[in-house]
């Protein structure tokens, strides 16, 4: 969660309405404020939002006797009452999400402050529609089964993070081309809807590990940033004005497929060049084991020398391509930052995005504001915290993210 001054949360779009038939917009931008600035006193979002005194304590009441809020201690200054600051309560919402990766899924359970309370993981060489299914199944009866019968009650959906048309990458993925066609007859969604009470939603992978970043992220005053996620597959998402912008089809962001310098200067994708399945791919052809890329990927530098050189060729190549990309994104969109994130250990992150840094300094950017470049502070672990962040944005707050439902 970020935490800053209430001024820094005082922003034109975060403002409510003293009409009738609002409450639940005002509602919502009480949580947004207190989730971005932590806790505030009544007279904090009166002066924040424009909502009148009274329209706030009223606003506050009902959101502390539904559980969200908490009081915190009293502040008691030289003239008048003490003022009472109000905090998210963790045990106000639980969320559920699901990243469905090329080479991994995840289950993660979180709470109403995005702390994880339990994580699952499941690898494998490709996903099937069935095992995921049974994947998810008793993944979640295990985690509910660790609540009690109140926090259970709280449970307020389901957020699955996927590639979108998954079957179109069976080359690269290499699994059989019949499981991968599998997947274009499904819809994972509404399967899962069956299973549960709760809402499910959907949305693609790397744009959900961009909304963890907003939801759960330390980006402070950032509000417009493209945003990199390089996992099995390279893709990522856009905020704009602080909000995550997914485009009218949900795919805006599909950073994956921007064309960029490859070998001998012909164009390629991004996708072909930054993926860390190009990884994987030429330390299996120097005949090393390289599951572990997708079984430990908080440990890449406790498994010795072997994987040294394709290692360094790699942030070489990976980092040149996401240069491109994002000085490509900067004559479209003036971003304040790119943010690149990804399945690797931080210490590799901060590798690659110190050469990043570098390769923008040798192309020709003159007409352009480059954005500063900057790692992600979600991890490993945002598609799934990103998949979470869903029912959690969709429930609770104002507009960050545009979750996909089916009806």
């Amino acid at each position: 969660m970020r935490h800053g001054s209430p001024d820094a949360a005082e922003t034109p779009q975060l403002r409510g309405t003293n009409q009738s038939g609002m409450r639940d917009q005002n509602e919502r931008l009480v949580l947004s404020l207190v989730r971005q600035s932590g806790a505030l006193a009544k007279s904090d979002i009166a002066r924040m939002t424009g909502l009148s005194a009274q329209t706030v304590s009223v606003i506050m009441r009902e959101l502390e006797v539904e559980g969200l809020l908490l009081r915190q201690e009293p502040i008691r200054g030289k003239i008048g009452q003490p003022s009472i600051p109000m905090a998210l309560n963790p045990e106000g919402a639980f969320f559920i999400g699901l990243k469905i990766g090329r080479r991994s899924a995840e289950l993660v359970l979180i709470d109403f402050l995005g702390r994880t309370r339990a994580m699952l993981q499941n690898s494998y060489g490709y996903p099937t529609p069935q095992d995921t299914i049974e994947f998810v199944k008793s993944g979640i009866a295990q985690m509910r089964a660790g609540l009690t019968r109140e926090q259970d009650k709280r449970i307020a959906g389901l957020g699955v993070a996927m590639p979108f048309e998954l079957w179109n990458w069976v080359d690269t993925a290499g699994a059989p081309r019949e499981i991968m066609d599998a997947w274009r007859n499904r819809d994972i969604r509404a399967d899962l809807q069956a299973l549960f009470s709760f809402p499910v939603y959907l949305q693609n992978d790397a744009t959900s590990a961009c909304g963890a970043e907003l939801v759960f992220g330390d980006m402070g005053a950032l509000r417009d940033f493209v945003y990199f996620y390089i996992g099995a597959f390279a893709g990522g998402g856009v905020v704009l004005n602080g909000r995550l912008y997914s485009g009218p089809t949900g795919n805006a962001g599909a950073l994956g497929s921007m064309p960029v310098p490859g070998p001998g200067g012909r164009p390629t994708q991004l996708i072909d060049v930054a993926s860390i399945a190009v990884l994987e791919k030429a330390l299996n052809a120097r005949g090393i084991e390289a599951a572990y890329l997708w079984t430990s990927p908080e440990e890449w530098q406790d498994l010795g020398p072997d994987m040294g050189p394709d290692l360094d060729n790699w942030i070489t190549t990976a980092s040149e391509a996401l240069a491109y990309a994002i000085v490509a994104s900067a004559s479209v969109i003036d971003f304040e930052s790119a943010v690149i994130d990804g399945w690797m250990p931080a210490s590799i992150r901060a590798r690659l995005v110190q050469a990043v840094q570098s390769a923008i300094g040798r192309i020709d950017v003159e007409g352009l504001r480059i954005p500063s470049v900057r790692e992600g502070t979600v991890g490993i672990h945002a598609r799934a915290m990103g998949g979470a962040s869903l029912p959690l944005s969709e429930r609770f707050l104002i507009g960050s993210t545009a979750p996909s439902r089916g009806v």
